[in-house]
């Protein structure tokens, strides 16, 4: 199987503009044009980090999130302002079906329509498992050309982002292990009371940006 690896923090947000804004002003974070996920009323922007990216991930047809549970679980999730909410793990096709497989997880075919006229398919697995708990990732795989991953976008920061410094899964640690079932670099595991999920940005040259509550 091959080793997984830190694809994507979401940054679940009540105003995707806002936060894309706040994380430009205060960060030099620059955001990209995201699309929409289809019937879920649900929308991003995408801030590249070169082997990773955060999605600013929000509502943005009130009407068709009401009638999807990502639109309930991302009002709760901002509920008190923006916060990470879940970490998507990346791995090839073969990988993909061997996690799925292993946690008995059913795969769920997903698309959106991104900026340019492309449209970005991908296989996710785990996801309403990491949407209930967030010590818990959920698994992507995706299937188009390297060169549209959202990780390798141009975007215009004022820093330079060198990927995630890292990403901890706070929990039940054995737990948390059990369900990666390997090592993942730039992943850390904690101990605490309640699951959550936290995540730092890497500056070239030293430095880390935190991703939280504003």
């Amino acid at each position: 199987m091959s080793r997984l690896a830190i694809d994507h923090v979401i940054l679940a947000t009540a105003d995707i503009h806002a936060t894309a804004v706040r994380l430009e002003r205060d960060h030099g974070l620059a955001s990209l044009p995201g699309g929409r996920h289809a019937g879920h009323g649900t929308g991003n922007r995408i801030v590249p980090l070169g082997d990773a990216y955060i999605e600013l991930m929000g509502i943005v047809d009130e009407e068709e999130a009401a009638a999807s549970p990502m639109g309930a679980w991302l009002r709760e999730q901002t509920a008190a302002g923006d916060r990470v909410a879940a970490l998507c793990l990346r791995t090839d096709a073969s990988g993909f079906d061997a996690v799925s497989e292993r946690l008995a997880l059913r795969p769920l075919p997903m698309s959106r329509d991104a900026p340019g006229g492309v449209t970005l398919r991908w296989r996710l697995a785990g996801l309403g498992d990491a949407m209930a708990d967030p010590s818990r990732t959920f698994f992507i795989d995706w299937q188009v050309p390297p060169e549209h991953h959202p990780a390798r976008g141009t975007a215009p920061h004022r820093v330079e982002p060198a990927g995630f410094a890292w990403v901890e899964l706070a929990g039940d640690p054995d737990a948390i292990r059990t369900w990666l079932g390997e090592d993942v670099s730039g992943v850390r595991v904690a101990s605490a009371p309640e699951p959550s999920v936290h995540a730092a940005v890497g500056l070239a040259g030293g430095g880390e940006i935190l991703l939280e509550r504003p």
